[in-house]
């Protein structure tokens, strides 16, 4: 019997006991299956006929599947649009959506019919992966995405990605039915910087390989451009803005966004940014025909950076044209998306706004691999989206996991379920070591402390083991002793995977750190069983020094130059749980044999000599790092605000001899707004002078009493009597 399914394929597992169901390999998840659960073998050749109504792309999907085209081939595909005559039968099964497709499979073939040409691709797409495990499911299937612009925007701070990234990006998002790559890395100079300036030769010819190949993927390849830390609200400067997007045109891309974030001053002025948009969809976009919407990522782009009566939003809400697109990254810069939210800004903006989603983007904590689970987004607020774009990490194959379920979720937001699309994730992206990186990924899931309070629930299959053994239960210790030993052997396998290796290179310092964090583990549990079984105060402590000489090896990791680059700042992981776990656990036996023995071991693990203390919610959680000679601050991406005698402060563990220090907070002036003291080994602070080398000099330099001086705190001071905005690109201390 014929059985229908809507919503999810949760259940089809239950349909064909003696494998896998098909179409649940299909990603993103169908809106609408009608199938008896009978699976064939998928055709080693076909009989594949393109009705001319379909883009070109859509053969080359085809193409390159890699299948047989053969004129006897007993299995025969057919592919075209509803306005085909040839499949008038199959036209009312065709959802009446953009990109929406109906796809139906027998014994003898199989028909796709696409609501328009990239609807018959989505559909060729979900035949190709129901093909994955060399199998097919007799079924029909009626489907089309919730969302209208749904992918990826690669707006983070740090270093861009590769063009074979991008490139294997672009192969990815085709796939997984995303239809849009934004292009606005903040480090790409032409981007931002230098907007005005047109790309040298060689760098246009890129990009425009990229937006070929995005086209050859239904993606549609949008080029932002930044011009708000130093536009001029000049004719003049209109005419640069124009005349740069004319030369992208030349290159052949037909989407366009224009980017007001993460700045002040000028720039910023909501009236004269809605005028100037306006003016580009006039005598530029209106001019081609061919161009999409405009796309505006605005200065006050959050929730909490504005208010109920803002009169920045106001301009832009009374002041765009219909049909300018606006982005909103939610009720702060890091934020899942809720439909309250929603409602509240696109009564303001009075259109559906485009979503810029901060996830799984770490450029605020360079430190982290995110791989866990997407989950938090409300999954009735399709309709109050005009798209939703993920800002991803700078690690473009690592970013995937997170990106795949992201392409899940915006075509068919009721039947998301985030767990089983993470698992579906994972085997995409490593089909051969799938169980491996679960296992590392579970370590890899939240943020840390940071600024912007975005956290995930790391280690949550571990918790009720990590509590207890937090508090010396044996079983608990036990089962944490094996989980150490299963994330050693995942490390291990994964290192050695050459699988996809643009992965693993990503991800290697991270597994060499994730082998250290178990075996440090593995011995907090070791010394549990040595006090335990009464082996005497040898045994005891030499695994009490190999657990503090792990601690410093994994900070010495974190610091060390030849695994790190300017944009990460370390290699934090299993910081939620396990190893706050370990730790208690670690304090605790110390602390019992100390009372058995008479010993007086430091009770405490942790190897950390400088700490940022600060009244500055955006810097408290700034990662320090320590390399060579010199202490870094991770720079933060958002502007700063200072209020009045706010401070920020780097407290030493021991007395540090300093050689200089410097920072850029992005201002030529910003030396007379600050003080700087040290706290000197008596207890007393110190003044030290700050300047800059020229009129033009953004960096803060130190005068030279600095040098030489023995510290335990230094301490930066707004003094300035008002609020500060500057950026804090970077913060440096020479020892």
């Amino acid at each position: 019997m014929k059985k229908t399914l809507f919503l999810s394929l949760a259940l089809l597992g239950s349909m064909a006991p003696a494998a896998q169901a098909q179409v649940s390999l299909v990603n993103p998840v169908p809106h609408r299956v009608e199938t008896a659960g009978t699976l064939l073998a998928a055709p080693e050749a076909w009989q594949a006929e393109v009705l001319k109504s379909v883009p070109a792309y859509v053969g080359a999907a085809i193409a390159e599947a890699g299948i047989e085209q053969r004129a006897d081939a007993p299995f025969r595909l057919k592919v075209g649009t509803a306005g085909d005559k040839a499949l008038a039968k199959y036209r009312k099964r065709v959802p009446a959506v953009a990109e929406g497709y109906y796809l139906e499979v027998t014994p003898q073939g199989a028909v796709v019919v696409g609501r328009d040409g990239r609807g018959a691709y989505y559909g060729v797409q979900t035949l190709l992966q129901m093909m994955g495990e060399g199998r097919l499911e007799v079924c029909q299937i009626e489907d089309y995405p919730d969302v209208a612009f749904r992918g990826s925007i690669e707006g983070f701070y740090g270093r861009p990605w590769s063009h074979e990234h991008r490139l294997r990006q672009l192969d990815f998002y085709g796939r997984n039915k995303m239809n849009v790559y934004i292009y606005g890395p903040k480090d790409d100079p032409y981007h931002r910087a230098h907007w005005r300036e047109p790309y040298p030769a060689d760098e246009a010819a890129r990009i425009k390989e990229l937006n070929e190949r995005a086209q050859l993927r239904g993606v549609h390849f949008y080029w932002a451009i930044h011009p708000g830390m130093d536009i001029k609200w000049t004719e003049a400067d209109r005419q640069h803005l124009v005349e740069k997007l004319e030369k992208m045109y030349a290159l052949g891309i037909r989407s366009f966004a224009v980017f007001f974030d993460d700045i002040w001053g000028e720039g910023a002025k909501g009236e004269n940014q809605a005028a100037l948009l306006n003016y580009v969809d006039d005598v530029f976009v209106k001019k081609h025909g061919d161009v999409a919407p405009l796309l505006l990522c605005p200065t006050e782009y959050n929730r909490s950076w504005s208010s109920d009566e803002s009169p920045y939003l106001k301009a832009l809400g009374e002041g765009l044209h219909e049909g300018i697109e606006v982005m909103w990254t939610g009720n702060t810069v890091v934020h899942n998306i809720y439909k309250e939210g929603m409602e509240w800004i696109n009564a303001r903006l009075k259109r559906k706004t485009y979503i810029w989603w901060n996830y799984p983007v770490s450029d605020f904590v360079r430190d982290r691999m995110l791989l866990g689970p997407t989950y938090g987004n409300d999954l009735d607020i399709a309709g109050l989206m005009s798209g939703f774009v993920s800002n991803p990490m700078q690690y473009a194959e690592s970013s995937k996991v997170s990106l795949y379920s992201v392409a899940d979720y915006t075509w068919n937001m009721a039947a998301y379920d985030w767990k089983t699309s993470w698992e579906k994730a994972l085997k995409d992206l490593l089909p051969s070591e799938a169980s491996a990186l679960r296992t590392f990924a579970m370590y890899n899931e939240d943020l840390g402390p940071n600024g912007h309070g975005f956290r995930r629930d790391e280690g949550r299959e571990m918790a009720e083991d990590c509590r207890l053994a937090a508090e010396g239960d044996a079983r608990a210790v036990e089962e944490m002793a094996a989980q150490s030993t299963l994330l050693i052997a995942a490390a291990d396998r994964l290192l050695r995977c050459e699988e996809n290796p643009l992965l693993i290179d990503e991800l290697r310092p991270w597994l060499t750190q994730a082998k250290v964090v178990a075996e440090y583990g593995l011995t907090v549990c070791a010394m549990k069983t040595a006090l335990d079984n009464g082996w005497g105060e040898p045994q005891f402590a030499d695994l009490y020094r190999h657990a503090r000489d792990l601690k410093k090896l994994m900070y010495d990791n974190e610091n060390d130059p030849a695994q790190l680059h300017e944009y990460q700042t370390g290699t934090k992981l299993a910081t939620l749980r396990y190893l706050p776990a370990m730790n208690s656990l670690f304090a605790l036996l110390v602390e019992r044999y100390n009372r058995q023995s008479g010993a007086a071991l430091e009770v405490s693990s942790d190897y950390a000599p400088f700490h940022i203390e600060s009244s500055v919610a955006q810097l408290a959680q700034l990662p320090l790092v320590a390399t060579g000679t010199e202490l870094k601050v991770t720079p933060s991406n958002e502007v700063i605000k200072w209020a009045p005698d706010s401070y920020f402060t780097i407290t030493c563990e021991r007395p540090t001899r300093l050689a200089g220090m410097d920072f850029n907070f992005g201002h030529h002036g910003a030396a007379a707004d600050f003080r700087l003291e040290v706290r000197e080994e008596s207890g007393e602070w110190t003044n030290i002078g700050l300047l800059h080398y020229g009129d033009t000099d953004e960096v803060v330099h130190t005068t030279d009493e600095i040098s030489g001086k023995v510290v335990t705190a230094i301490r930066l001071t707004n003094v300035s009597g008002g609020e500060l905005q500057y950026y804090f690109r970077s913060f440096r201390v020479s020892r």
